[in-house]
């Protein structure tokens, strides 16, 4: 038994030290199968928490070289966490991911209806010019949507510290070591030069 194991699995998930144990000992003391099993566990009850209300949190803001600047809103339920540093390391990776990848819309359910109906003009168009077969073109048209919008939706993109995961997983991590609902209320890009 590894008591530094123990401490080091109860810090990186939030959980007590007689659970961070007993995954440990699940996981016959491998510590990457522990943790992996505990991420798990505790993104389903991220995934629970999702349905409380959260309205506390904070308004951050991120710059790049004078040439880039991000302001977002990320909501949780507590003031108590919304001063947690976990919690603002994630606003702020969040306000430096809005730099690099240039979301427009936090999510698929944000997407505005025009914005949804013009792509799916267009890529049926496109589908029907390309010669598709006529009962494969709505098929064909929803995998590309899917595709387009995920680009375009902060939560459904690539997180630009960790590729394998999504943004939307980097933010379940942290409910399940905070206990909390968090969302990512709104965001802001601006960019030197850019029209908005």
């Amino acid at each position: 038994m590894n008591i530094d194991d123990i401490k080091r699995l109860k810090a990186l998930t939030g959980v007590g030290l007689t659970d961070a144990k007993a995954a440990l000992e699940e996981a016959k003391w491998d510590f990457d199968k522990a943790l992996e099993a505990m991420r798990k566990k505790g993104i389903t009850k991220a995934e629970k928490r999702g349905e409380r209300e959260a309205r506390a949190g904070v308004v951050g803001t991120y710059n790049h070289d004078g040439r880039i600047g991000v302001l977002i809103e990320v909501n949780c339920e507590t003031d108590f966490v919304a001063r947690n540093e976990i919690f603002s390391d994630l606003v702020k990776d969040l306000a430096m991911h809005i730099a690099a990848s240039n979301p427009e819309f936090v999510s698929n359910d944000a997407v505005p209806a025009e914005a949804r109906a013009k792509a799916e003009q267009e890529f049926t168009e496109k589908t029907k010019a390309d010669g598709k077969p006529e009962k494969m073109v709505a098929q064909i048209v929803e995998g590309m949507l899917k595709k387009y919008f995920a680009e375009k939706c902060l939560l459904d993109q690539p997180y630009i510290k960790n590729p394998d995961q999504t943004v939307e997983d980097r933010i379940k991590e942290s409910i399940a070591v905070l206990g909390e609902n968090i969302v990512v209320r709104r965001f802001n890009r601006i960019a030197l030069g850019e029209l908005a």
